[in-house]
């Protein structure tokens, strides 16, 4: 990658099977091979890939999830980025429209990213949610255990272990 390369933590998700690709799982594993292979025009990087986990739906889904992480490298600026994660999930099916946390084919959100904090009319860095999905830092700390939350200061590590530890009842 160039000098003005930037690294993104991206989180991945699938509920519904593509056809012609398979079950959640594949959607998964499709996408990542799509986002390196087809958009490595695009200047589009994976530097590593979480394993993928089964997760329950959040809303009013009642199919379960298989969710993902990667980091990747890239040129572009978060806003592209975005057009261009928008038009993978479009290639596996999804439309947005609707309800929200409907199943859907597959989900590609932007989590971190190393400039920091970015906002703007359609995106928030870092991803409004993830503190509070186990499903995201999960995957995400298993690749970048020590990537920092901007807001917080604290590591996708210690962001999991927080969410997922038991806390005893208060008194």
């Amino acid at each position: 990658m160039n000098e003005a390369s930037h690294r993104y933590l991206v989180a991945l998700g699938s509920n519904v099977p593509v056809p012609g690709v398979g079950g959640p799982k594949k959607v998964i594993t499709a996408a990542l091979e799509y986002l390196s292979d087809s958009l490595g025009g695009a200047g589009i990087k994976i530097m590593a890939a979480a394993p993928i986990m089964d997760s329950a739906p959040v809303g009013p889904s009642t199919r379960h999830y298989a969710n993902s992480a990667a980091v990747i490298e890239t040129y572009l600026a978060p806003s592209e980025l975005l057009i261009i994660l928008q038009k993978a999930e479009r290639k596996f099916g999804r439309v947005r429209r609707g309800q929200p946390w409907r199943a859907r084919p597959l989900d590609l959100d932007i989590v971190l990213w190393d400039g920091g904090v970015w906002a703007s009319a359609e995106l928030s860095i870092p991803h409004p949610r993830f503190r509070s999905r186990d499903f995201v830092l999960g995957p995400a700390a298993h690749i970048a255990p020590n990537w920092r939350d901007p807001i917080t200061g604290l590591s996708l590590q210690h962001l999991f272990a927080r969410l997922t530890q038991p806390r005893p009842i208060p008194r």
